[in-house]
């Protein structure tokens, strides 16, 4: 008996102690994830939460960064936005850009996916044909520009190829004319782009089940209506997806813009990038060029947002 009460005395103390380290352990465990993202999370505010708050600052201010004490202008700067006429030629040429690209982006990964799907050709030009198929996407923005730049020049081999077939009888100036330069960059963007959409198909395709079309051959369906009802309904997620992302992307192409046309000429190819670095670097207007970036984020934003909610209800 005096054994156990003395056990007993001993343990009283030490109830404390094993509650706050069981406390201890439980916060332990809650907060070990959030530490675990912790590097990751500090990286990304100094990155870019940071630089987006500053640009909304500047969107708000006159004389941003070229005066030591720049004042508040409220939205007077988005107002001048609107009523500058190059805004909304730029913002039209990037809707065409983007919505041109976006759709045959589409139809031509579409295409070669099926294609590279389809049991009816040989196994080894199957492959013979992805390596080919892919390889515009391998190169880099400035890479496809200079390549498409020389390509495309008047003495170029695009016009050497058109006028030995008697397709043209004069030299064209494909990214020098106003009347051909938007169409010219957008193809080219075209042909960088569709590699993205035939990889992503195709592994959508090949996860369809085999069974499916079984099933559809024995109630007498045609290629077409397989097509139609089961090959589309099962890649439609897929596809949203990547339109989707597409989308964002493409409204905020750069490089190659820049790499090929710079806007020009006579700002026949100017888009929103285009013109919010040249009001920055060009025409020192960081304040106005805040401004557009800003709209181009709340551009982007709303198209995640649908990619987002579309995400939510798979």
């Amino acid at each position: 008996m005096n054994a156990n009460a003395e056990n007993l005395k001993l343990s009283q103390p030490q109830r404390p102690t094993l509650r706050r380290r069981r406390t201890w352990l439980r916060m332990k465990n809650r907060l070990d994830p959030y530490l675990y993202i912790l590097p990751a999370s500090v990286l990304i505010c100094i990155l870019m939460l940071v630089p987006i708050a500053t640009v909304i600052r500047y969107s708000f201010e006159i004389g941003s960064i070229v005066t030591k004490q720049p004042s508040f202008a409220g939205l007077t700067n988005y107002a001048n936005l609107i009523q500058d006429s190059l805004f909304w030629q730029a913002a039209g040429h990037t809707l065409y850009f983007t919505l041109m690209s976006v759709v045959f982006h589409l139809l031509l990964g579409l295409a070669f996916a099926l294609l590279l799907n389809s049991d009816r050709i040989d196994p080894t030009i199957r492959s013979i044909f992805r390596i080919l198929y892919i390889l515009p996407w391998l190169f880099t923005a400035v890479i496809v520009a200079v390549v498409w730049r020389l390509m495309l020049e008047p003495e170029g081999i695009v016009n050497s190829l058109l006028s030995a077939a008697h397709l043209i009888s004069t030299k064209i100036e494909w990214f020098s004319s106003t009347n051909t330069a938007i169409h010219a960059l957008t193809f080219v963007n075209i042909w960088a782009g569709y590699p993205l959409y035939m990889v992503t198909i195709l592994a959508a395709l090949q996860g369809i089940p085999k069974e499916l079309y079984e099933a559809g051959e024995v109630d007498g369906a045609n290629v077409f209506a397989k097509f139609l009802h089961i090959t589309i309904p099962q890649i439609r997620p897929v596809v949203t997806n990547i339109a989707l992302l597409d989308l964002i992307w493409t409204s905020q192409v750069f490089p190659l813009i820049w790499m090929t046309t710079g806007g020009g000429p006579i700002f026949s190819t100017e888009m929103l990038s285009t013109y919010t670095y040249k009001l920055a670097f060009t025409r020192y207007q960081f304040s106005l060029a805040s401004a557009s970036a800003i709209t181009i984020l709340l551009i982007s934003v709303s198209i995640t947002y649908f990619y987002i909610k579309h995400q939510k209800l798979r």
